[in-house]
């Protein structure tokens, strides 16, 4: 039998009231609308910094801005024709208008990996995830390994994503120390006091940004052996791959590695020349099964977050990394090493500096013996008044918690950075002081 309970409609319009009340009790009174807590904790150190300085050119000289690294600026650097059209071709097939899968297409994935496999380091289409350019890349390949509260090692100076990224996600940086007086080499020693038992990723960027240093096979063997020993997995930026001068000799860590599983992160952005075209991808290295399937499905499922990378860019991959001729890419490295040789010479011999010569990358850094230029405080004041006064903008280094120096970017026009050189000679003429004259002047 059913039984039907049938209530009186009063009692019906007071249990109906009880309910509106409820719902009036969970209602909000008032906006109430706050940021979420990464978008509070995301901060990048070059932005924060150069917001806060009072940049106004002196107007009886053209801006020469050294700060950008974006090597298309300036125009001088156009990427190759073949690069171009295979980007034409690409857009008149009509076959790259829609989604592709997050992690890329399958062919496209075999021609990065094909491009980038060696003996020592064989890759698969499976080992290759294409990403919206190096910087998503490099966002993958920290969110896969830490977790809010671990640490993660990374170089200082350094790119300041790293940091901006791994700080959003409640991840602690420990910066380990470059040395410029060995080629801005890693201080082993003070990188491996670093790691404990929260330490789950190692950054190693070579060739570097800031510093365009290119490491050399024993110093990679040596970083490589501390993160052995330790069992640290390494994420190595490798954007500026094969970016080297002539002399010089690049090797992915990968190439180099026995046991250490590697994420190496690449893109085309700067040796083709194109960072607006927004392709990079995360190269899996893992010859011991380290990482496992378990490493690979969070970068799927993390690639998923977002539809994936430039669909028209993936179509053009295998004409871009196969056919670009290599006089293009001999020219580009011919003419970074020549404004970087230019650079090094003229502000060697200015009183109060100290460039260190790179080797590769688009990058040149100073350093400033702020002893000598007793009217700053630091970098930062110095590359403001370098404005004012000679309209010339460098990067103080402070932007890559790295105090009194400065970044300097080599793709400027040849005069451009002839120019510069000498405006920055005269800066430094007219505010540089002997520590005679420091003392002669306290004493007046």
């Amino acid at each position: 039998p059913f039984f039907f309970l049938s209530l009186p409609s009063s009692a019906a319009v007071a249990v109906k009231g009880i309910v509106c009340l409820a719902k009036q009790k969970s209602c909000r009174q008032r906006w109430n609308i706050r940021p979420s807590e990464m978008s509070i904790n995301t901060l990048n150190p070059i932005r924060a910094i150069v917001d806060g300085m009072k940049l106004t050119p002196n107007p009886e000289k053209p801006m020469i801005a050294l700060s950008i690294g974006d090597p298309t600026v300036f125009g001088n650097l156009p990427t190759d024709d073949k690069v171009l059209q295979a980007m034409k071709d690409a857009i008149d097939s009509n076959k790259y208008n829609g989604y592709a899968p997050s992690v890329g297409y399958q062919k496209s994935r075999e021609v990065v990996a094909n491009f980038y496999s060696c003996t020592e380091a064989p890759l698969e289409a499976e080992d290759v995830l294409l990403t919206s350019g190096c910087s998503q890349a490099i966002d993958l390949a920290i969110t896969v390994l830490c977790n809010p509260g671990d640490n993660i090692l990374v170089p200082c100076p350094g790119f300041s994503l790293y940091k901006t990224l791994a700080v959003s996600l409640g991840i602690q940086v420990k910066l380990y120390t470059l040395l410029p007086e060995k080629s801005w080499e890693i201080d082993l020693q003070h990188m491996e006091s670093l790691i404990d038992d929260r330490t789950t990723c190692l950054i190693v960027n070579n060739p570097s940004n800031p510093c365009g240093s290119v490491y050399s096979k024993e110093h990679l063997q040596n970083i490589l052996s501390v993160a052995s020993k330790h069992c640290v997995p390494i994420l190595a930026d490798e954007i500026y791959g094969d970016m080297v001068f002539p002399g010089c000799t690049y090797q992915s860590m990968a190439s180099l590695s026995s046991d250490v599983p590697i994420l190496a992160c690449g893109g085309l952005a700067k040796r083709w020349l194109v960072p607006g075209w927004r392709l990079g991808w995360i190269l899996i290295h893992d010859k011991n099964q380290i990482f496992g399937k378990e490493i690979r499905q969070g970068l799927v499922k993390l690639s998923q977050r977002i539809l994936g990378a430039c669909t028209i860019v993936q179509g053009a991959i295998e004409s871009i990394l196969n056919d670009t001729p290599q006089e293009f890419y001999h020219r580009t490295i011919s003419f970074l090493e020549s404004n970087s040789e230019i650079c090094f010479s003229e502000l060697s011999t200015v009183p109060g500096l100290t460039p260190v010569m790179p080797s590769g990358a688009m990058y040149l850094m100073v350093g400033i013996e702020m002893e000598h230029f007793p009217e700053f405080q630091n970098d930062v004041q110095f590359t403001e008044r370098l404005v004012t006064e000679q309209s010339v903008f460098c990067l103080p280094a402070t932007a890559f918690e790295y105090p009194n120096y400065f970044r300097i970017v080599v793709t400027v026009p040849e005069e451009m950075m002839v120019e510069a050189c000498t405006r920055i000679r005269e800066f430094c003429q007219r505010h540089y002081r002997t520590c005679s004259q420091d003392s002669n002047e306290l004493d007046q």
